[in-house]
């Protein structure tokens, strides 16, 4: 049977852990590979659409079009390939390289409430969103709530810093405070991976349009805090809530993004950056930042875990 004559089924599993985790996104049991390279997100097939609750939150697509058949939402990829998607249980379709979509299947999507945005190859840079008025805010309102509540909103903040300061007791520490604590954890850190890996280390360095003034170590850590905010930006999207909403970092656009992105970044950007600097030998390679990052993005499954941080985050409860 043709698999445009096939209906898709799609049966239960148990628990909202297992709807974000099911999406996959790759983990280290899973990883997908293509042309040799690891890739975050699986190749969507009819086989790979993953069983759900209720509704999940994000499904990658690249190099291919999506169109409108029979009222239905159908993706065809770049082998003709044809899979009907599921769209009244997708939260938000994630556009990346070589794709197109229709004036009617924007509409349908639509309709059925289900975003989109538009991505770089498997998500590391965030472009562009697209939502409908009607798209459910309830994360988002949750968001607000706490954020406009200055003791609620310092909670939060204690919680994201206690990451970071497990050993430490921050009750009674104002965001002032904590900030200069991280400040000080973060300038060790740097000088204890420099000192782990060999490398020398002059300090942190960014300039806006002028990355290749940057030294090798600099431009690592651009380059992949660049991605992780573009996953990030595409879960936050996904799961509704807002980007712009933050608990820490104020007076940028997307103070939840970087919020939450210092939650992952020892081990995913600072401790990458200077285990590449003396493999790189001098010589920057942006394909190595992007396998590596890639790399340890499964490794870590951060797609896996946003989801319980952020409740956890802004519940206190990592259940």
């Amino acid at each position: 049977m043709n698999i445009n004559d096939r209906e898709l089924e799609l049966n239960k599993i148990s628990s909202d852990d297992e709807l974000f985790s099911a999406l996959q996104l790759t983990n280290a049991e899973n990883s997908y590979k293509h042309e040799g390279k690891k890739r975050l997100f699986v190749k969507i097939t009819r086989n790979s659409l993953p069983q759900i609750k209720d509704k999940y939150p994000f499904l990658y697509l690249e190099h291919g079009r999506l169109s409108i058949d029979d009222s239905s939402v159908k993706w065809v990829d770049s082998d003709a390939n044809v899979i009907r998607l599921p769209i009244a249980t997708i939260n938000t379709i994630l556009l990346g390289p070589g794709t197109s979509i229709t004036h009617e299947s924007v509409k349908v999507m639509a309709a059925a409430n289900c975003s989109i945005c538009w991505v770089s190859e498997d998500g590391l840079v965030f472009y562009a969103v697209g939502q409908s008025p009607t798209s459910d805010s309830r994360n988002m309102r949750t968001q607000m709530q706490i954020a406009s509540d200055p003791k609620k909103s310092l909670e939060v903040a204690r919680r994201m810093y206690a990451r970071r300061f497990p050993d430490q007791d921050l009750k009674g520490k104002n965001l002032k405070e904590m900030m200069g604590m991280e400040g000080h954890r973060v300038n060790h850190y740097y000088a204890e991976m420099a000192e782990k890996y060999g490398v020398g280390w002059k300090g942190r360095v960014y300039k806006p349009g002028k990355f290749e003034l940057s030294d090798i170590t600099n431009k690592i850590l651009t380059s992949s805090n660049v991605s992780l905010y573009g996953i990030l930006t595409s879960a936050i999207y996904s799961m509704g809530y807002s980007p712009h909403i933050g608990f820490i970092h104020s007076g940028s656009p997307l103070p939840f993004i970087y919020d939450m992105a210092d939650l992952y970044k020892d081990k995913l950007c600072i401790d990458l950056a200077f285990a590449l600097t003396k493999k790189m030998g001098g010589r920057y390679s942006r394909e190595l930042v992007e396998e590596t990052f890639i790399n340890r993005v499964i490794e870590m499954d951060i797609l896996g875990i946003v989801g319980r941080d952020i409740k956890a985050m802004l519940e206190g409860s990592d259940k």
